[in-house]
């Protein structure tokens, strides 16, 4: 490995370490605020302006965002995308691809059944089962268009289409999590501890993926 290239992926390195830690930091103290039943202030405030936007029309939108988050899209469109790698004989961005999909639902699965939280019952337009914390729809929509923009920010030249790219999954990332909060499945501290515990495990997942591209490159 080059100097330059060294003190390149250290950077990377270090970049990394401070998103994982702070994610943690943040999951950490909403669990917290939950185990101390300190959270209903910050919920209640956003619940009551989000839901204060509620018309036919826009509940018609949040169900269809809030579906490209679920689990049957994401194993189809998670299923094609691998498939497609596997065809351009990428096979460590497939498989890093499926372990960091995979691994987030499990590890999600896990934590909601530490905390136990029940879901809200203000206000619910469509029926969800299960616990709630943290966002099931928040955390694997983090993991799955995060990854995925990232592998493809690491074929594409443009910087418009760079830029198009991360934008676009970000946005959506979001709205996904708005929808979860819109729709009275999740309290809003339940999606900020998803995209917390999902951004902290994605981070780790292109770290990682990163690593064995640079060892397999040098």
């Amino acid at each position: 490995m080059q100097p330059k290239q060294a003190s390149l992926t250290g950077k990377y390195i270090l970049i990394a370490v401070v998103i994982v830690l702070l994610s943690i930091l943040i999951f950490m103290k909403f669990a917290h605020d939950l185990q101390k039943n300190q959270l209903e202030r910050f919920d209640r405030t956003y619940i009551d302006w989000i839901q204060s936007h509620i018309s036919p029309k826009l509940t018609v939108w949040m169900k269809g965002i809030t579906e490209l988050g679920s689990f049957q899209t994401l194993s189809v469109l998670l299923l094609v995308s691998v498939s497609l790698m596997v065809w351009r004989r990428k096979k460590w961005e497939a498989l890093f691809f499926m372990a960091a999909v995979t691994g987030g639902m499990l590890f999600n699965q896990l934590l909601k059944q530490i905390f136990e939280r029940q879901r809200p019952m203000l206000h619910r337009i469509v029926e969800e089962t299960g616990y709630s914390f943290p966002s099931g729809h928040s955390m694997a929509s983090i993991v799955f268009y995060g990854m995925l923009a990232m592998l493809l920010l690491m074929f594409v030249k443009s910087p418009v289409l760079k830029l198009l790219i991360a934008v676009t999954a970000g946005c959506l990332i979001i709205m996904i999590g708005v929808s979860r909060i819109y729709l009275g499945v999740h309290y809003p501290s339940d999606v900020a501890a998803g995209f917390a515990a999902g951004a902290a495990w994605l981070t780790v997942c292109g770290a990682g993926l990163q690593a064995v591209l640079v060892s397999r490159r040098s």
